[in-house]
């Protein structure tokens, strides 16, 4: 833990909604209320895929980027519908609202969950565990929605905790309760660790915080690289990210390294699926239609290329994307290759460029990782 005293601590807030887009449909629509929702492409439709599903709906496993056949497959009984993004735009606002009476240090990560830096709030509350309360129940009261909230003094652990008590929960983890926690915890949920290292550490005998804190951060960044300097910390705790309410976007991407090289199109274009979701959900916070798709591959041999389709207008839906996204994959692969890693990107917010073309993206936001609240 960093040192200092208590009054120098940050007061972080993360707020998640439960199951955003399922939970907007059941309240709206009495008929839905109490049956597993699936909200996302049609199972009749050709790629269609799950953005999210009420939680009656994961009982059977179904889950976020999920082709919408497979859920169906799942749960025959599921009810599937359309998302309404104007709709989830129009409660994302009012949540926002809620935040902003208690603090301007608000940074948005999608529709549906945003950090919170409440160390100095509007209405001189004073805990931040009282304030994740009263937003909670504003939410409840003025919405008819649940959000989960997660409580501590650095962005890292508020994030993590937030997802501890799902639904409609609240985990407080203070300073002096971050490192039991942090040494606790499995490390495919460090932040930053994605399925590759968590299986490269755990083949070294690393399973949890605890493990990952024996190691010096000589030795951490002689396996991981420049990386092993950021475990070295978080494991202890220290996160210094402030809280950015304001961030310019010139383009948003999500990409994902695999345990084991895909081989099949099939493999390929699941994948896809589910990148395409975390871009979708971001553009959609962010208002953004972006009129440049770019899909990034990473061979095996370590050989990266990019392809890209600009359209004459700007676009932000999921079937869109993930359907350029399988086309662009499906003109590369001219013969049998291995793939180690596949991202999407989209950009092009302002100018209209249409043609396609070979290119490396730049100033890309990545997002990581990929999952479902």
């Amino acid at each position: 833990m960093e040192k200092g005293t208590a009054q120098h601590h940050r007061k972080i807030i993360h707020i998640d909604m439960d199951a955003f887009y399922a939970s907007v449909e059941q309240r709206d629509f009495p008929e839905y209320r109490g049956k597993p929702l699936v909200v996302g492409g049609l199972p009749e439709g050709r790629g269609g895929v799950v953005a999210t599903a009420s939680y009656e709906a994961r009982k059977f496993g179904i889950r976020s980027a999920m082709s919408s056949k497979q859920a169906l497959q799942l749960c025959p009984h599921a009810l599937f519908v359309r998302p309404r993004f104007a709709a989830y735009k129009e409660v994302s606002q009012k949540i926002r609202e809620i935040f902003s009476r208690y603090t301007d240090l608000i940074e948005p990560l999608s529709l549906d969950e945003a950090y919170l830096d409440v160390t100095a709030d509007k209405l001189n509350v004073g805990s931040a565990i009282d304030i994740a309360k009263q937003i909670k129940q504003a939410i409840k009261d003025e919405l008819q929605l649940t959000a989960s909230a997660g409580v501590s003094i650095n962005k890292f652990v508020a994030k993590t905790a937030s997802d501890m008590n799902k639904p409609d929960g609240l985990t407080f983890i203070g300073p002096s309760a971050i490192e039991a926690f942090m040494e606790k915890l499995p490390v495919e949920k460090f932040f930053g660790v994605g399925k590759v290292t968590a299986q490269k550490m755990k083949n070294m005998g690393l399973h949890i915080g605890a493990d990952l804190k024996k190691l010096t951060e000589e030795e951490l960044v002689k396996h991981f690289g420049k990386t092993g300097r950021f475990y070295y910390q978080i494991v202890r705790g220290n996160d210094a990210r402030e809280v950015q309410p304001h961030r310019e976007t010139k383009s948003l991407a999500a990409e994902d390294t695999f345990a084991y090289d895909l081989t099949t199109i099939e493999e390929m274009e699941a994948e896809l699926d589910k990148i395409a979701v975390t871009v979708c959900n971001r553009l959609q916070h962010y208002q953004l239609k972006g009129r440049t798709i770019t899909l990034k591959i990473k061979y095996s041999d370590f050989k990266q290329i990019t392809r890209n389709q600009s359209f004459g207008t700007g676009l932000n839906d999921l079937e869109t994307i993930s359907k350029t996204a399988k086309q662009l994959l499906a003109a590369t692969l001219t013969e049998e290759k291995k793939i180690r890693l596949l991202g999407i990107s989209l950009s092009n917010f302002g100018k209209i460029v249409v043609k396609q073309k070979t290119e490396r993206p730049t100033d890309q936001l990545t997002l990581f990782p990929l999952s479902e609240s």
